[in-house]
């Protein structure tokens, strides 16, 4: 599975754990600026019971486009309104489309046929490879284009979080013995790892905690961003 540190995969690590599986995490350090996440991917494998977790390089810097991986300045303070319209600078061109092919090459090395991402089309911040159809068009993809397609041993890509509201997936994670405080979502973190509770990322942690009617464990650099 594809485990980035954040609170969403984290949870699709519990319930791949959950339902029997043993879990291959897979880490990608891409260039992004907020490097904290690595640490707590490595921590949430550990904490959750992978069988082994692996954290590979891929620089995207040399691409840039995108505020994660350029000096572009991340949008802060922005509404439910304004987050859902449009694609935000903090897209990363065809991230996920290449994510999920060095996964798929994992999975097809150590014969595994189930692919698990945390992706979610509710609260997705307008990233269009988080749709349903993107991941169908990728599986289809994927079936034609690797040997275990070919074989007729297809690997199934799973996305348990598809269809959730922040809130539902906070409240299935706890059930499942999650720890939020080891979790990393925002954008623009300090050098400590502590997040900036302005960007999309933290406003729709912060909007998800307040609906499921708990209080966020992270560390935010202005405690106030709580209440939110």
């Amino acid at each position: 599975m594809l485990l980035s540190g954040g609170l969403d995969s984290a949870t699709v690590l519990a319930i791949a754990r959950q339902q029997g599986f043993a879990v291959h995490g897979l880490t990608i350090r891409y260039g992004q600026r907020h490097g904290h996440e690595l640490a707590c991917a490595k921590r949430l494998a550990h904490d959750l019971g992978a069988t082994n977790h692996a954290i590979i390089d891929l620089d995207l810097r040399t691409f840039g486009g995108s505020a994660l991986t350029a000096d572009l300045d991340v949008p802060k303070g922005r509404s439910d309104v304004e987050i859902g319209r449009g694609i935000p600078i903090t897209y990363v061109p065809a991230r996920n489309m290449i994510f999920l092919s060095m996964a798929m090459a994992l999975a097809e090395t150590i014969g595994a046929r189930d692919l698990f991402i945390g992706v979610n089309a509710v609260d997705y911040s307008g990233y269009p490879d988080c749709r349903p159809d993107f991941i169908e068009a990728f599986q289809h993809a994927a079936t034609l284009g690797t040997k275990a397609g070919d074989e007729g041993a297809n690997i199934v890509i799973h996305t348990p979080l598809m269809k959730l509201r922040k809130a539902e997936i906070i409240g299935r994670g706890r059930e499942l013995g999650v720890d939020f405080a080891l979790t990393s979502t925002c954008y623009d973190p300090e050098h400590d790892g502590r997040a900036c509770g302005e960007c999309d990322a933290c406003h729709l942690r912060l909007q998800g905690f307040a609906e499921a009617g708990l209080t966020d464990p992270a560390c935010y650099a202005r405690e106030s961003a709580r209440s939110r």
